[in-house]
């Protein structure tokens, strides 16, 4: 038995000895180099700088003056850099009788922008937090008419919308196209908000309906401290897409009252003098700077957000 045990142990050892002489098993590495990479991050790069390549000849030309530009490399850096261009867009183009740039329009649209954000975004929270967890008569029905709500082009409703907004004694003010916002903006924000909440461990609701806590309670004290990335992925997709508007700006109020893209349009549409296009691309620019800053600020919550709130439900 001894002998037995012996040769065991040393077939064992040999057999160890030669598993690690072998070396590690599997597929071989892919080489950093090979064709799929190559193909990959090509295509990648090839991308990147079909997109960024329009960005880039706008910041040079904006950097540039006008006898610089004339001279047709549009792609060539500036060789004396001046920023007289954005002072110009932001105070001083022309957009019809006005010559106060793009200054007035700015703060326009943050008076439009802000309170449109928030109150859509508090009240399809709430719908979507009702939706997913209260299940009340008729919530099918609602939720059904919510999203065919979101795919109605918005050019069918601006007629029956004037009129309503005339009535209210709102048509042409700030407050009336805040309105409009917060409405459109409801039906895909309450899409979100009601998937994210019914991802969402159901044992969470349960455990505090058991232990006598309410409609807000809940609401308050356990959804909202979980639900940070869908809320700021509603708030880029309402600040990029109010701050961008100019279909809703330019119908739903009067020159006082528009917003930046529409006195981007007067600024780059002006048939009064030479056309500078220096001026033209700081306007646009400037114009763009908002939404760009909040995609890069808030963008990793973006994409958990999406992810979570989009294929949920």
């Amino acid at each position: 038995m001894d002998n037995l045990a012996s040769k065991s142990a040393l077939k064992r050892h040999e057999a160890e000895d030669t598993r690690i002489k072998a070396g590690p098993r599997g597929s071989k590495p892919r080489s950093a180099l090979s064709r799929r990479n190559i193909i990959v991050y090509g295509t990648l790069i090839l991308v990147a700088v079909y997109y960024l390549l329009p960005l880039y000849v706008m910041i040079v030309t904006s950097l540039k003056g006008m006898p610089e530009i004339r001279v047709g490399n549009i792609f060539a850096p500036p060789l004396e850099i001046t920023f007289e261009p954005w002072v110009k867009a932001w105070a001083e183009a022309c957009t019809g009788l006005n010559c106060d740039g793009l200054s007035r329009g700015f703060w326009n649209s943050v008076r439009i922008t802000v309170p449109s954000v928030l109150i859509s975004i508090a009240v399809a929270s709430v719908n979507g937090y009702a939706l997913a967890n209260w299940r009340f008569k008729g919530a099918d029905l609602f939720f059904t008419i919510l999203i065919i709500g979101a795919f109605i082009p918005y050019q069918v409703m601006i007629y029956p919308i004037v009129i309503v907004l005339r009535e209210m004694g709102v048509y042409g003010t700030l407050t009336g196209l805040v309105i409009v916002h917060t409405i459109f903006g409801m039906p895909i924000l309450t899409l979100l908000f009601r998937n994210y909440f019914a991802g969402l461990p159901e044992e969470l609701f349960k455990a505090a309906r058991v232990d006598g806590a309410g409609f807000w309670t809940i609401y308050l004290k356990i959804m909202l401290p979980m639900s940070l990335p869908i809320f700021v992925v509603a708030m880029i997709l309402q600040v990029t897409g109010i701050w961008n508007d100019f279909l809703f700006g330019v119908v739903f109020t009067r020159p006082e009252y528009y917003p930046m893209t529409v006195q981007l349009n007067n600024i780059v549409n002006s048939v009064q003098g030479v056309k500078e296009y220096n001026v033209n691309m700081a306007a646009t620019i400037l114009t763009g700077l908002v939404p760009l800053t909040v995609y890069f600020v808030s963008g990793r919550l973006f994409v958990r957000g999406i992810a979570a709130g989009a294929v949920k439900g």
